[in-house]
C-alpha cells in the first residue's frame, strides 16, 4: 500500500471534514450522518438506526457535498456516504433543505391523515419532521393506497397503510432477531413490508420492531389505545425475569403500569428489550394478586390488618424448633430483602435458607457467579461454547450479542441435549440425551487432558482417566486454544440436570485448559446478589434440595407460590403440602398456595418497590418503586422489619431503606464445597430432557396474557424423535399419558433417541418426573 499524507494534528485513521462552517476530526470509516451525530449536528432521518445495517431507504437525510472544491451534482444520503478527507458538507443549504422537503412531499402522498387515532401520536418521528418539512398543502390529488394489514401476533398490531417503507423492522428482525421474518414483496408503489406467509413473529425480541417504527405502521398491541404518550409518568426501572437486569423505562398513568419500554444501556441491553421483559407488566394485575393479609383459621381464610398479621406470624415462627424450620427463597427477591431474610432466620438459630430452587444437583455448593467475560465483551469473542444453553429463551438478549459475535469471526460450538434453532449455524454441534451429557462433557475434558493440562480435582481427575475421547474433542479444544478470546456458557439445561457438578466441573476444567472465559448463565435474576448476603444453607444448613427431600416441620416461603417455581416441581410441593406451618410472603394469593399456606403476607413486585438486583456481570442496579404496590400490600423490606422488630431481632431498627443498605455486607461465596454427585446407575428407556418455558418462567410471566397467547408459549407437551415415537405407537399431533397427565405429543428430530423433551412451567407438567427421570408414556 503507498504512503498516504496525514493532515498535521489528524491521527493516521481520521480525516478532516467541515460540517455547516465546523471543522470536524471523524474516524475514516464514519459516514456523514455518523459524523454529525458524534458533533450534535441533527440531520432528518427515517431509515437510518445506529445498531443497523445501512439501507438507505427513506433519502430524508439527503446534503450537499462538496470535494476538492466542486460540490457534487446531486445531494448525497449522508447515511450512506463515507466522509472523506477535506470534505465539505451543507445540512441547511437551500439545496440541501430542498431535497429533503421534497423527500417529506413523497412520504406524505401515499400516508394516511389518522394523527388523532394513530396510538404513534405523540411520539411519531414523521409527525415530528413533517412540522418542519412538510408542505400546508398537499399537490397530490389522486386516491392514495391501502395496504391490508398482518396479523403478527398477539404482541405487535399492524396498520400498514402508514408504512413508510424505511424497512427498520425488516433489519432488526433479520440482523438483531436473526429470524428472518420480514421483508418486502412486491416493488414501487405496491412494495409492502410483510411475512410473506402470514404468521406470527416467532422471536424473543420481536417488539422491537415497535421501537424502531418512525411512523404508526407497527404499534403495542398490549397498550393500543390505552392513553396517550403525553398522559404518561416515565420511572426507571430494571427487568427482572433473568439475569442480566435489562434496563427499562415504565410508563405508568395513575399507579398502573400501562407499558413498558428501553431504557439506552450499551454494556447491557443496549437499545432492546426482551418481549417478557416488555410485555410481563401485564402479569402484575391478575386477579389473584395478595392485596391483604390473610390468614388461615380452621381451614378458612380471613383477610386481617398488617398488627394481626405480623403478629401470628411472629408467634408461628417463634412456635416452631429453628433446626426443623427452612426457608425458600424467590431467585428474584431484592437484596435487602434477601439479606433481611437471613439474619431474621438465622437470629431464630435456622441456617436453612436458600434460592436455588431450579437445580436438582446442589452438593459442590456452587453459587452463582459473574460472567468472567463480560456480556458486552461476548461480541467480540473469537470462539464460543454453548453447553446445555438455549440462550434464546434464557437470555434472548445475550443470543443477539452471540449472533454480533459470529458477523465478526466468531466460531460457535453446541454441546446440547437438544438441537435448538439458535438463528445462527453452529460450528460444530454434539447433541446428547440426558444420560450421556456427563460422558460427553467428561470425552471434551480428556481432551485436554491429553494435551497436558492435568484437572485439578481428584475426582474428576481419577473420572477423566477412564473416559475416552475423540476427533471432535481434540478439535474443540484446539480450536479453544488456539483463540485470544474464547468463552464457554454454560446454560439452563446444564444447571438443572441431576448431575450438574459433573458438568459444572468439567466446564471449568475446559475453560482452564484452554484459556476460556467461564460464564454460567445465573438461575434467577438476582441469585448472585442473594447469594452475596447470605441466602445460603451454612456448613450445618441444608439446602433447597435436602430441605425438600427430609422435610420440614415448617416453612418460610418468600416469593414462591406454585410447583413450577420447582426444578422438581409437585415432587417438591408436596414436602411443603406436609409441613406443619407454612408462611408465606407473596405477591399472589394462588390456589395452590392458598391450600399450603396458614399465612401470606401480601408484599410488592420489583416494579413497586425500593430495592437493588445484581445482574450477571456482577453490577448491583437499584431502583425506586414506579407504582405503589395494590390495596394493602406493602414492601417486602417493610414487613421484615416489622416482623423483626416484632420479634426483638437485633439489626431491625432501622428507619429507612438507605440505613438498611448502610448496614449490608456481602461476602463471595462462590468457593463451593468440590464434591461431586454419585453417578447414576443408567436409566432404561425414555429420559426427560427439561427446560423451563420462556413465558412461563415465573408468577409474573405465568400471568401475562398476551405472552401467553403467543405461540412461543408452546402449552404443555411431549417432544420425541420421529423413530421413538413411532417405536410407541404416537402421532404427531395426537396425545400421550404420563403419570395421569394427558400431553400433547410433538415428532422433531431435534430431539435425540431416548430423550422427551418436556418444558417446565406448565400445571400438567409439573406433576411429571424431573429432569433425568425415566418417562413412561402410553396411549391417552
Amino acid at each position: 500500500m503507498s504512503a498516504q499524507a496525514v493532515s498535521p494534528g489528524v491521527p493516521p485513521d481520521h480525516v478532516s471534514i467541515e460540517i455547516d462552517g465546523r471543522t470536524l476530526v471523524v474516524p475514516k470509516s464514519s459516514m456523514i450522518i455518523q459524523a454529525a451525530d458524534k458533533a450534535g449536528i441533527k440531520i432528518p432521518r427515517f431509515c437510518y438506526h445506529d445498531k443497523l445495517p445501512i439501507a438507505a431507504n427513506c433519502r430524508m437525510c439527503m446534503v450537499e457535498v462538496e470535494m476538492g472544491g466542486r460540490p457534487m451534482p446531486k445531494p448525497q444520503p449522508a447515511c450512506a456516504t463515507p466522509v472523506a478527507d477535506g470534505m465539505k458538507i451543507q445540512t441547511q443549504s437551500a439545496r440541501a433543505l430542498s431535497a429533503q422537503r421534497n423527500v417529506m412531499e413523497f412520504l406524505l402522498i401515499n400516508h394516511p391523515l389518522d394523527c388523532p387515532i394513530c396510538d404513534q401520536g405523540g411520539e411519531c418521528e414523521l409527525q415530528d419532521l413533517s412540522v418542519g418539512y412538510g408542505r400546508s398543502v398537499s399537490r397530490f390529488v389522486e386516491g392514495k393506497r391501502v395496504i391490508p394489514d398482518e396479523n403478527l401476533g398477539p404482541l405487535v398490531e399492524t396498520e400498514m397503510t402508514r408504512c413508510i417503507q424505511c424497512t427498520r423492522c425488516v433489519r432488526v428482525m433479520s440482523e438483531v432477531a436473526g429470524t428472518y421474518e420480514l421483508g418486502g414483496m412486491e416493488r414501487g408503489e405496491n412494495l409492502q413490508i410483510g411475512t410473506y406467509v402470514g404468521k406470527p413473529l416467532m422471536s424473543e425480541v420481536s417488539g422491537n420492531v415497535i421501537d424502531v417504527c418512525p411512523v404508526g405502521a407497527l404499534t403495542n398491541k398490549v397498550f393500543r389505545f390505552r392513553a396517550r404518550p403525553w398522559e404518561l409518568i416515565a420511572r426507571e426501572s430494571i427487568a427482572y425475569h433473568d439475569a442480566l437486569g435489562s434496563n427499562l423505562w415504565l410508563h405508568t398513568r395513575r399507579g398502573e403500569v400501562l407499558r413498558t419500554v428501553p431504557r439506552d444501556n450499551e454494556v447491557l441491553n443496549e437499545c432492546w428489550l426482551s418481549d417478557r421483559d416488555r410485555y410481563s407488566h401485564q402479569g402484575m394485575y391478575a386477579s389473584d394478586r395478595s392485596r391483604r393479609p390473610m390468614l388461615k383459621r380452621d381451614g378458612v381464610w380471613s383477610e386481617v390488618d398488617w398488627p394481626t398479621a405480623i403478629s401470628a406470624t411472629a408467634e408461628a415462627m417463634r412456635r416452631l424448633p429453628a433446626n426443623d424450620l427452612g426457608c425458600l427463597v424467590n431467585g428474584a427477591t431484592s437484596t435487602e430483602e434477601g439479606f433481611l431474610l437471613a439474619k431474621l432466620m438465622r437470629n431464630l438459630g435456622c441456617d436453612h435458607i436458600d434460592s436455588r430452587l431450579r437445580q436438582l444437583d446442589l452438593v459442590d455448593g456452587k453459587t452463582a457467579c459473574p460472567f468472567e467475560m463480560p456480556i458486552a465483551d461476548i461480541e467480540r469473542a473469537s470462539a464460543i461454547v454453548l453447553i446445555g444453553c438455549n440462550p434464546r429463551s434464557e437470555l434472548p438478549l445475550l443470543n443477539t450479542r452471540i449472533r454480533k459475535a459470529i458477523k465478526n469471526g466468531a466460531k460457535v460450538h453446541v454441546i446440547n441435549p437438544i438441537d435448538l434453532d439458535l438463528t445462527y449455524p453452529p460450528d460444530s454441534k454434539q447433541i446428547v440425551a440426558p444420560g450421556g451429557f456427563v460422558d460427553a462433557m467428561l470425552a471434551y475434558s480428556r481432551a485436554a487432558v491429553d494435551v497436558g493440562h492435568t484437572a485439578n480435582h481428584a475426582v474428576l481427575s481419577s473420572a477423566l482417566g477412564s473416559a475416552e475421547t475423540d476427533d471432535d474433542g481434540s478439535a474443540l479444544v484446539k480450536s479453544l486454544t488456539g483463540e485470544n478470546r474464547s468463552v464457554i456458557i454454560v446454560g439452563e439445561m446444564a444447571n438443572s440436570h441431576p448431575q450438574a457438578s459433573w458438568l459444572r466441573a468439567a466446564a471449568r476444567h475446559l475453560a482452564a485448559a484452554t484459556g476460556s472465559a467461564y460464564n454460567e448463565i445465573p438461575l434467577a435474576a438476582n441469585a448472585i446478589g442473594l447469594a452475596s448476603v447470605g441466602v445460603l444453607p451454612s456448613v450445618d444448613g441444608l439446602d433447597s434440595t435436602d430441605q425438600l427431600v427430609k422435610g420440614r416441620q415448617g416453612f418460610v416461603l418468600y416469593g414462591i407460590e406454585s410447583p413450577s417455581d420447582f426444578a422438581a416441581g409437585t415432587r417438591s410441593w408436596s414436602a411443603i403440602e406436609k409441613a406443619s406451618t407454612v408462611i408465606a410472603f407473596s405477591a399472589f394469593a394462588s390456589e395452590s398456595l392458598k391450600q399450603v399456606a396458614d399465612v401470606i403476607l401480601p408484599i410488592g413486585l420489583l416494579p413497586e418497590i425500593d430495592g437493588s438486583m445484581t445482574n450477571l456481570d456482577g453490577v448491583a442496579q437499584r431502583v425506586v418503586a414506579g407504582v405503589k404496590p395494590p390495596g394493602d400490600a406493602r414492601q417486602g423490606w417493610r414487613v421484615l422489619r416489622a416482623l423483626g422488630g416484632a420479634m426483638d431481632s437485633e439489626g431491625f431498627d432501622f428507619n429507612d431503606i438507605a440505613e438498611l443498605r448502610a448496614g449490608i455486607t456481602t461476602s463471595d461465596t462462590n468457593a463451593g464445597t468440590g464434591q461431586l454427585a454419585e453417578r447414576p446407575i443408567k436409566v432404561d428407556g425414555l429420559v426427560r430432557i427439561s427446560s423451563t418455558a420462556s413465558y412461563r418462567a415465573d408468577a409474573v410471566l405465568r400471568r401475562a396474557p398476551a405472552l401467553n397467547d403467543h405461540p412461543i408459549t408452546r402449552g404443555a407437551c411431549v417432544t420425541v424423535h420421529p423413530a421413538d415415537g413411532a417405536s410407541f405407537g404416537l402421532i404427531a399431533g395426537g396425545n400421550t399419558r404420563i403419570d395421569g397427565q394427558i400431553l400433547a405429543v410433538v415428532l422433531s428430530p431435534e430431539v435425540p433417541r431416548g430423550g422427551v423433551w418436556i418444558e417446565s412451567g406448565y400445571e400438567q407438567t409439573d406433576a411429571l418426573p424431573p429432569c433425568g427421570e425415566a418417562i413412561a408414556m402410553t396411549g391417552a
